[in-house]
């Protein structure tokens, strides 16, 4: 993958190179680290490596605010295929819209154990695309957010398995 695009002779970065979702992404592996004590990522990378390797990790990695209706921040390469969606797409959705509407509860009973918590694993759901296809998750796990200073920022999920679901086109 390349760094930049090239579209009318304008360069264009790629979200993951802005400064604040560097920083975003920093705070993803830092939390993982401090809610699980294992390494999401290279625990050697920092800065922009460490946003680059974030973005392009072949499992799916997000990220939601502390909204009162959480939308979503972050979704590397891996969670924007899946979910169908664009960047822009992607991080103008609530939270709650990854899941169809009789899940929702349960999405929010999730949410709540984790804030609780720090962190659950091993958490599975049905989740849904931009385009309805539904799929399972297995195998996740979510974890809070801090800022640098300890302050809780938001709450983020990693998860390698995934099974489109009977009706669900692949």
């Amino acid at each position: 993958m390349t760094d930049r695009s090239t579209t009318n002779s304008e360069t264009i970065e790629w979200a993951w190179q802005k400064p604040g979702l560097v920083r975003r992404a920093e705070r993803i592996v830092h939390s993982y680290r401090h809610f699980t004590g294992r390494n999401l990522l290279d625990a050697g990378l920092t800065g922009i490596d460490l946003a680059r390797a974030l973005h392009e990790a072949p499992v799916v990695v997000v990220s939601h605010g502390t909204e009162t209706d959480p939308v979503l921040n972050y979704g590397n390469a891996t969670a924007l295929r899946l979910w169908g969606m664009t960047w822009q797409e992607f991080t103008s959705t609530p939270s709650r819209f990854t899941a169809e509407a009789p899940n929702r509860d349960e999405r929010a009973r999730l949410l709540a154990a984790v804030t609780a918590r720090g962190h659950i694993d091993d958490y599975s759901g049905v989740r849904i695309s931009r385009d309805g296809r539904r799929f399972r998750i297995t195998q996740a796990t979510v974890w809070n957010l801090l800022t640098e200073a300890g302050e809780p920022c938001g709450q983020a999920a990693t998860f390698s398995r995934w099974e489109w679901l009977p009706g669900s086109t692949t």
